[in-house]
């Protein structure tokens, strides 16, 4: 099985650049109701994932900050508090499965690092429920 049967295009998820603002951010994270996005550079390569966890701990270390004035602080000034890694799409499952288990979503990235998409947890445990109760009796999803 290949990590492509899990993707979800680049096209149809969202994402930031790392030049964008804090408030555009929060606007695009409640737009699509994420509470993480993949961070790309200029080049579309893969920087980061910008989490609400991360924002939250951002206006903490703010508290005079209102937010109309989150337009004017970049989100290259915003501390990550986790890593999420990347796959490329020409690992293995495994790897991408390993990853998985620690992270709600997988950024997935080319050979020169340029971002192509994710890959859903959700999506995985769908496949894999689906695969396991197969022919079982069981309904599955």
């Amino acid at each position: 099985m290949k990590i492509a049967f899990f993707l979800t295009p680049k096209a149809e998820c969202a994402w930031v650049s790392d030049s964008s603002t804090v408030r555009q951010a929060i606007e695009k994270m409640e737009h699509w109701r994420y509470s993480a996005v993949p961070v790309l550079t200029g080049d579309g390569i893969y920087d980061s994932t910008l989490t609400e966890g991360d924002l939250l701990w951002f206006l903490k270390q703010h508290p005079h900050l209102r937010f109309d004035e989150t337009g004017h602080h970049s989100i290259r000034d915003v501390e990550r508090r986790r890593t999420v890694l990347p796959v490329r799409i020409d690992a293995e499952v495994e790897d991408l499965l390993a990853l998985s288990v620690r992270q709600n979503f997988v950024p997935v990235v080319d050979d020169r690092g340029v971002f192509i998409g994710i890959v859903r947890r959700t999506r995985i445990l769908e496949r894999f429920y689906a695969e396991a109760y197969r022919g079982r009796g069981g309904e599955g999803i």
